[in-house]
């Protein structure tokens, strides 16, 4: 018997055949010229990353954000990926780095994410040929308890760059957080002020962020894709190590969440997918981004402490000063 779908139920779970208009707005490596910036720019190319890689143009590349594979056995829409030993995992990860080396800028950024046991052999690798500025762990709030061993609930970024000069744009990646001890000087508020939904204050970010919602089946950006990353979470790294105009790469693309929130935030995307229907799935998300720019749980230029109403009459205001 057939599952009816709730209507507050958005997922994006096309299949390829219904997708074609979608796809075909995407680039084919076996047959599109993708040597060229001009052709490229704003794209999702569908086909193997590794064998493109070496067609695409040299120094294109201002910020390059990476979700690839975890060393964990999982089956991508029939395309499946196999957990291995530390070593093969090792030398995956040296393949797919060693190629988009040439890609970046001088002053680039990279982040890569990983759970916790494959960030044991990416952080090393990626201090061979990287300055690693930090390692961002957050809560992702999702998942199956475990009977032997600790629920998996947090994820590593790690965040890295070609040199010592690197774009970091602090105060675009402020948090709004409650205020639980609201101070006054001369009886007005110090640092924090005072809205509709309680007082508050734009803080610093850490490199612990439990602010982030996994995507869920009510949320427009959600798609059927296995382990897809939410929209502010990527939010906040573009904001952080980009410049509007700038070129944001993300060589396994996926259900499409880098591009979506590179053109939501007035950057310039490339992205690589190997899956046709992941591939529709970011062209769809692409077009709706047209329509709405919206991104969850960032409002007014401020990234708040949890998701909040979208609807203008409900939120809070950010403090704008």
């Amino acid at each position: 018997m057939e599952r009816i779908k709730s209507p507050k139920n958005k997922t994006i779970d096309i299949t390829v055949e219904e997708g074609q208009e979608f796809l075909q707005k995407c680039l084919f490596a076996n047959k599109d010229d993708v040597s060229k910036l001009e052709n490229i720019i704003n794209k999702t190319i569908l086909g193997d990353t590794f064998s493109i890689l070496n067609q695409l143009p040299k120094h294109f590349v201002n910020l390059m954000i990476v979700d690839p594979p975890y060393n964990l056995s999982k089956d991508y829409d029939g395309k499946k990926f196999n957990a291995t030993d530390n070593q093969t995992y090792e030398a995956y990860t040296v393949q797919w780095i060693e190629k988009t080396l040439p890609l970046l800028k001088k002053n680039a950024s990279i982040y890569v994410c990983c759970d916790w046991k494959s960030s044991l052999v990416i952080g090393p690798v990626l201090n061979r040929y990287f300055k690693i500025q930090n390692r961002i762990t957050w809560q992702r709030e999702k998942g199956r308890g475990s009977q032997k061993n600790w629920k998996n609930g947090l994820e590593d970024i790690w965040f890295a760059t070609l040199s010592k000069d690197y774009k970091f744009n602090v105060e675009a990646v402020k948090i709004r957080k409650k205020v639980i001890a609201p101070y006054k000087s001369d009886g007005k508020p110090k640092d924090w002020e005072e809205t509709d939904f309680g007082k508050f204050r734009n803080t610093y970010p850490s490199n612990f962020w439990d602010d982030i919602s996994i995507p869920y089946w009510s949320m427009p950006e959600n798609t059927s894709h296995p382990t897809q990353k939410p929209e502010k979470l990527i939010a906040k790294l573009i904001l952080a190590s980009s410049d509007k105009g700038d070129v944001v790469f993300d060589p396994f693309l996926g259900s499409g969440t880098t591009s979506v929130t590179a053109y939501k935030l007035g950057r310039q995307y490339v992205g690589i997918e190997q899956n046709e229907r992941y591939c529709i799935f970011a062209s769809k998300r692409l077009e709706e981004a047209k329509k709405n720019k919206s991104i969850q749980g960032y409002n007014d230029g401020v990234f708040w402490e949890r998701n909040i109403p979208l609807n203008k009459k409900k939120r809070p205001k950010a403090n704008k000063n």
